[in-house]
């Protein structure tokens, strides 16, 4: 599998910081979102190289990993495997190629880099899933269908007809690998590899599953439960180990990777685990002073908003945010209040005003031309 540039597929430099890779994964998650591309293929590809390259360059550990070795290492094909370090893959496929090279001579290493293919773990799934911004906050219950492999229930994962075995490979004799040996006229010149009967199993199945067709698993469309915590946000992934796909040669199943859309709220806006509302509230309001009811997650509640109170100003609801993930702790809630001017005034709703006007030391006059004739007065002098 050739390297992929994450960077590129989010369309962000090397150097790019946390905010801006989560930015660039949400731009690119709503550009190839399967709900605004319906039956497009490509647009489905693409979507998830998008969550593939958020998946790793959002993990600090997985990242690091990436940047120095390429995504091969990420994705279980360099021998890294996460965080267990060098697996079998690592220095010991290093060695095989010398010893490939050299026929089995250089430095005391192994003879060749082919092997007997043992167990293999599953491929990861990836499944997108778009929830409410409450489920989000609140966290919830689901269920959620997938495709995947699972072991044939007629020959039980083995890929034989039942009531028949297979057989050992008669080309490796069960090894897996094949070995040539090749005359230079620096001398002979061994290496080894995959048996291209067996495909390095070492076995051979004479009489294969009718249902499976050798395979030993079949496609199927399987419900999985899935807890979504509360607090959880956009473009965040929930790891489910063990419900991806089927190992090949008993080797243990991938991992369910669902990666979660949050919609947006009329009202709600959400930074963090903090919460934002604007609220409108009439002139009187603000310059008397009011007990009003402030829309929150949890339902109203009630605050009393201070006389004099000016357009802008904002005041924060402690403890009414989104609830930290694996914790019990919340964020808070800022409120803004914008002053809502009337539009339409009765006579004695203006009279009481200019009334107003004139106590406080001042006069309005009520004429809408005045303002331009100031300006004309201005440009004339």
């Amino acid at each position: 599998m050739a390297n992929k540039d994450y960077y590129a597929t989010l369309g962000i430099s090397r150097d790019a910081d946390d905010k801006e890779i989560k930015k660039a994964y949400r731009k690119m998650a709503m550009k190839y979102h399967p709900d605004k591309n319906p039956d497009d293929k490509e647009a489905e590809e693409k979507f998830k190289e998008v969550n593939e390259a958020y998946e790793i360059l959002s993990d600090a550990e997985k990242k690091n990993i990436y940047d120095q070795y390429g995504s091969d290492a990420v994705n279980g094909q360099g021998g890294f495997g996460g965080a267990g370090g060098f697996g079998a893959g690592g220095f010991e496929d290093i060695f095989d190629i010398f010893g490939s090279a050299f026929g089995g001579g250089f430095g005391g290493f192994g003879g060749g880099s082919a092997r007997r293919r043992g167990p293999m773990r599953g491929d990861d799934i990836r499944q997108s899933i778009t929830i409410d911004f409450k489920d989000a906050a609140f966290g919830k219950k689901l269920s959620i269908k997938i495709n995947r492999n699972e072991e044939c229930s007629k020959c039980h994962g083995s890929g034989a007809k039942p009531g028949t075995s297979k057989k050992t490979c008669s080309t490796c004799g069960g090894t897996g690998t094949v070995r040539d040996v090749k005359q230079t006229p620096f001398g002979n010149i061994a290496s080894t590899r995959t048996c291209p009967t067996c495909g390095g199993t070492g076995e051979i199945i004479e009489e294969p599953c009718d249902k499976c067709h050798g395979k030993g698993y079949t496609r199927k469309t399987k419900t999985i439960d899935v807890d979504i915590p509360a607090g959880i946000d956009d473009g965040q992934i929930i790891r489910l180990a063990g419900q991806g796909e089927y190992g090949e040669l008993g080797g243990p199943r991938g991992d369910l990777l669902i990666i979660v859309n949050v919609r947006n709220d009329d009202i709600f806006e959400r930074q963090g685990f903090d919460v934002y509302v604007e609220m409108p509230i009439s002139f009187v309001q603000a310059a008397l002073g009011d007990d009003v009811l402030v829309p929150t997650i949890d339902g109203n509640v009630k605050y009393s908003i201070p006389e004099g109170t000016q357009t802008g100003t904002v005041f924060r609801l402690k403890g009414k945010g989104i609830q930290r993930l694996n914790s019990t702790s919340r964020g808070d809630q800022y409120v803004k209040v914008n002053v809502e001017v009337p539009t339409k005034l009765s006579d004695k709703q203006k009279d009481l005003l200019k009334e107003f006007a004139k106590e406080s030391g001042g006069e309005v006059s009520g004429n809408k031309k005045k303002f331009s004739q100031k300006i004309e007065e201005f440009f004339t002098k």
